[in-house]
């Protein structure tokens, strides 16, 4: 059984008016790859930032559990925090700037320096050390963001957004990197609204909308009830109405791609459907794929609508 890192009961919090979070509650074990998952506004970063201590909760509790009896003197040093707005010295050499957040951790000069060579070479900016900060393209800016933020091997990781900035060849260069970390022993909070990539490394996920929880589980559970449901992808010759898509009583779900492509979620009977459609328009082509977390959250987001 895994044991308990991070135990988050009941926090809420409030912006005049606003309320940012409502009454959120979970648990994070040991070793494991969470993810809070929504779009903007969700409340996925002031959660976040609970989790840091930058703000305080109006009510409820966070937990933390280290074994470690270090964490008594120093607990911040097992904490890594990527933020979702960055904030390194633009002015400073890049590895002037992470040896000295690396001793502001409790790293010794050599060991700080050490380990920022190591992930600057992993990332391919060993090249680039001894340049400023603000001659790197926004998304090398992020990884030097990602490095100063675990150059000190945290028992936990908070990464708010870690994907932002990043092509697709680097999204997956940072889902192998999140990965290894979790395979050495790293706890990961990931926050997140790119679902199809937090999809591939989640152990479980946490869907977040206004603040509120709207479901949690494994990959497996959060599926678990959809997996009866196909979704097809559908070309035509002529352009598409969606009027005529919702006299159909087997489509649950409709997107518009384009003027002649459209995405169909149906529940279960897909022959009745494909016959529909096809006495409306010329098929051009027609996919299937597999129910993805974004499907799901959709779904979820239009049953509280």
């Amino acid at each position: 059984m895994n044991s308990i890192i991070l135990e988050v009961n009941n926090i809420t919090k409030a912006f005049s008016k606003v309320v940012a979070v409502s009454n959120l509650s979970f648990t994070i074990n040991k070793g494991e790859i969470f993810a809070l998952l929504g779009p903007n506004g969700a409340g996925k970063t002031t959660t976040v930032r609970m989790l840091t201590n930058i703000i305080k909760p109006d009510s409820g509790t966070i937990n933390y559990f280290f074994n470690d009896p270090i964490s008594k003197v120093y607990k911040n040093n097992l904490l890594g925090y990527l933020p979702e707005e960055r904030g390194l010295y633009q002015e400073i050499p890049i590895i002037k700037s992470l040896i000295y957040l690396g001793i502001i951790r409790g790293m010794d000069r050599q060991e700080a320096r050490k380990s920022a060579e190591i992930w600057l070479d992993k990332l391919e900016l060993f090249e680039r050390r001894y340049d400023k900060l603000n001659t790197l393209s926004k998304g090398n800016q992020q990884k030097i963001q990602f490095i100063s933020s675990i150059l000190h091997n945290p028992v936990f990781a908070i990464l708010d957004e870690p994907f932002s900035g990043f092509d697709p060849i680097n999204q997956e260069l940072f889902i192998n990197i999140i990965k290894e970390l979790a395979i050495k022993g790293t706890t990961i909070l990931l926050s997140a609204h790119q679902m199809h990539l937090v999809e591939k490394i989640a152990d479980r996920v946490h869907f977040l909308h206004q603040g509120k929880t709207v479901k949690a589980g494994t990959i497996k559970e959060i599926k678990t009830g959809f997996m009866a449901e196909d979704i097809i992808y559908i070309k035509t010759k002529e352009q598409i109405n969606e009027l005529n898509f919702s006299n159909i009583n087997d489509i649950k779900d409709f997107e518009k791609i384009s003027n002649c492509e459209c995405k169909l979620i149906v529940n279960n009977n897909l022959n009745n459907v494909l016959t529909h459609i096809i006495n409306l328009y010329s098929i051009i082509s027609i996919k299937s794929a597999n129910i993805t977390l974004h499907d799901i959250f959709i779904q979820l987001i239009k049953g509280k609508e």
